[in-house]
């Protein structure tokens, strides 16, 4: 029998497909089921024109035969077939599809679609194979014929024996090496997860054999040997069933069983979406924060099928950074695939499915914001400081699709609110909306600039994640209220400024010196106008605040970003009449008391004072 060779092309084409075109060897059984599938959906398509063919799903299916023994692997399935024609063309020129071709002729009606259009899967198995028998009947034929391949070195066609219409493939799986293990296409159990993994709802039965041991009915020591058919996949997506025949406990279900968490979903939505570009979309939003969600090793994305079809585990481009944190699917067959189908086509179809994804979900977070505060509030704890980066990302690009989702901790019953919330309740003459940073609510609350904020009765908002001020920054204002840090040299309040200001002129000659004292440290030293019971404090002035300075200095390869501090002291507290005596007395106490105050300052703003052991020693010179 002669031995026929692949043309040229095709076969420097598979020499590349066997060893780069797929990432993983798995892949495989998915092309070669897809490719089945195909050949069953041909039978339904005839059948629409055909009046002498009778479509009955219950005739169709896939067979699936792991040997051990024998090392070979079997896909048998009950579809159109192929004449010797049909196997020299679709399977001697690489990258000729009979799918495509035919899907051109045909199309797709009921909501059947081809699967295989690119004519390439089908030589994914020489990664796992040696050799490749296609044992093929054509419908309308009485005749089978054989194709047999070992790759590159060609293949041979001949007539064969095969009782019922289909296609037979047997693939002789490769021995182990050192560094492949391809025992475990062999092992009845692994391909059965294999074809869960990638190709459980393809619409036709996919059967398998299974045997062993299971326990007795009604005995827990008594075990009994077993041998049946199973059908492994579920057919019928979640996605594609009517929402109205779904409950809750379904989607939380089906969320467990693809491991999207093992938490329940706090929300979920469930999308069908046609027009410009058609997709079914199941979204989660998870209640809990996966382990290594804020790390390095956390990669986003939607799970994306086409067709029913698993094609990525993870298509990153689905989801926009700031919503990385929703788990679930997508399904189209209007997306361009590339070669392998295991990449996308960077199109117009994959932006326009990403962008109305996007919109979906921001517009559920904020009816879960609106309507199921406690859940929206849960879902914020674990997740609000993604939504705070997507607001400072990118220059702020996405601010005002974030803005209104945003939560911060308010001096008005220690409760989380929203900016809007905030807005609605500011008294009349009130210009800014005013935070505090710190570490915590109780250390803000402590924070002598919080202090004249909070007893003119206005609203403070606590920021206590290090991300929170470079968001606000971002923001700049929202509904025309500027934001303003209490530490902010001009507050914004009218207080006993005129009074201050002469206080500043009055002890001018102290203030210049206790600066000149602190040169480097500090760009001026003055009255404070907003001290109460507190004597000292530390204010800001340009765009760069204290807790700012700290976050970024905290950074990897910081280049020592510094905030432009003036060092506030009270007037009215017992402290500054020291101050004053030193000044026209005792200049080398006044040091000491500079010092001191300035690191006290630093000690309230939580940073380190600058050297502890002369810190320590001046307060042990005072109490002598």
């Amino acid at each position: 029998m002669e031995k026929k060779q692949f043309q040229a092309e095709s076969k420097r084409l598979l020499e590349m497909m066997i060893n780069s075109i797929y990432t993983q060897k798995e892949i495989f059984l998915r092309e070669l089921i897809s490719n089945a599938s195909d050949a069953i959906d041909k039978i339904y398509y005839k059948a629409l024109t055909d009046s002498s063919l009778v479509f009955d799903n219950d005739s169709y299916f896939i067979k699936i035969t792991p040997d051990k023994e024998n090392r070979t692997l079997t896909i048998r399935d009950t579809g159109v077939g192929m004449t010797a024609e049909d196997l020299e063309n679709n399977l001697g020129v690489i990258a000729k599809s009979g799918s495509l071709a035919f899907k051109q002729e045909h199309e797709a009606k009921d909501g059947h679609d081809l699967i295989g259009q690119f004519g390439v899967g089908f030589y994914s198995a020489f990664m796992v194979a040696d050799e490749v028998i296609v044992t093929s009947r054509a419908l309308g034929s009485d005749q089978a014929y054989k194709w047999v391949s070992t790759g590159t070195e060609g293949y041979t066609i001949e007539p064969a024996a095969q009782d019922e219409v289909g296609t037979e493939i047997v693939l002789k799986i490769k021995d182990n090496t050192e560094d492949e293990n391809y025992d475990e296409f062999l092992d009845q159990y692994r391909v059965k997860a294999l074809i869960k993994k990638y190709s459980d709802f393809i619409r036709y039965p996919i059967k398998m054999d299974f045997s062993g041991k299971r326990p007795v009915e009604g005995s827990d020591t008594e075990f009994e040997d077993f041998a049946e058919e199973q059908v492994v996949n579920s057919m019928v997506p979640i996605w594609r069933k009517n929402k109205n025949e779904l409950t809750t406990e379904d989607y939380e279900a089906f969320y467990n069983e693809k491991r999207y968490g093992w938490d329940k979903p706090l929300k979920h939505v469930h999308l069908s979406v046609e027009g410009a570009v058609t997709y079914q979309s199941i979204l989660f939003i998870p209640e809990n924060v996966p382990y290594d969600y804020y790390s390095k090793e956390f990669e986003k994305g939607l799970e994306l099928y086409s067709n029913g079809v698993l094609i990525m585990n993870k298509c990153s481009d689905l989801l926009p950074d700031h919503f990385s944190f929703v788990k679930g699917m997508v399904d189209s067959d209007s997306l361009s695939l590339n070669i392998s189908r295991e990449m996308l086509q960077h199109d117009r179809q994959l932006k326009l499915i990403a962008k109305n994804i996007a919109s979906k979900i921001k517009s559920n977070l904020q009816s879960m914001l609106n309507n199921e505060r406690e859940n929206y509030e849960k879902f914020f704890k674990s997740f609000g400081r993604q939504l705070k980066f997507g607001a400072y990302s990118d220059f702020g690009a996405q601010k005002d699709t974030l803005q209104d989702l945003l939560l911060f901790y308010s001096s008005k019953d220690k409760q989380l609110v929203t900016l809007d919330e905030y807005v609605s309740r500011m008294p009349e003459e009130q210009t800014y909306i005013y935070y505090a940073t710190g570490e915590s609510i109780e250390r803000i609350e402590k924070s002598p600039q919080a202090e004249v904020v909070l007893d003119k009765g206005y609203e403070l908002l606590y920021f206590t994640d290090d991300i929170d001020e470079f968001a606000i920054k971002s923001l700049r204002n929202y509904k025309e209220k500027w934001f303003k840090n209490v530490s902010s040299g001009d507050l914004g309040i009218e207080a006993e400024e005129t009074q201050s200001e002469e206080e500043q002129l009055e002890h001018k000659d102290l203030f210049d010196y206790m600066k000149e004292q602190l040169s480097g440290k500090v760009s001026d030293v003055r009255a404070s106008k907003r001290l109460k019971s507190h004597p000292v404090c530390l204010s800001t002035e340009g765009e760069v605040t204290i807790e700012m300075e700290k976050v970024l200095n905290a950074m990897p390869n910081s280049s020592g970003v510094k905030a432009n501090k003036v060092l506030e002291i009270n007037p009215q507290h017992d402290v500054f009449q020291s101050l004053q005596a030193a000044f026209e007395n005792d200049k080398e106490k006044l040091n000491l008391y500079t010092a001191l105050l300035y690191n006290q300052a630093l000690l309230i703003e939580g940073l380190q004072v600058e050297d502890p052991v002369e810190f320590t020693n001046g307060i042990c010179k005072i109490m002598v």
